[in-house]
């Protein structure tokens, strides 16, 4: 990915955009820093509705599962019920 000084892609930002479309995304740095990426619409597109898992296809789905520790039945500490008069 090509790295474009804020002021740069101010004063050329046709020439920004056109680089995204031929190129890919662009970097736009401020002081050194990256601060922002431009993409083309299409490319936003897809990022903005790739299909993600539901809980339900989390849960119901293969892949790592992890077990969670239950204490043996009647081993629990149970509490007496509270009898208000």
């Amino acid at each position: 990915m090509a790295k474009w000084q804020l002021q740069d892609a101010k004063a050329r930002f046709s020439e920004l955009i056109d680089d995204t479309l031929e190129k890919g995304p662009q970097i736009v740095t401020r002081r050194g820093i990256d601060t922002a990426v431009v993409i083309s619409a299409e490319e936003w597109r897809k990022l903005k509705h790739e299909e993600r898992p539901t809980w339900k296809d989390v849960l119901l789905g293969e892949g790592p599962r992890f077990e969670i520790p239950l204490p043996e039945r009647g081993t629990g500490r149970w509490r007496r019920p509270v009898v208000f008069d």
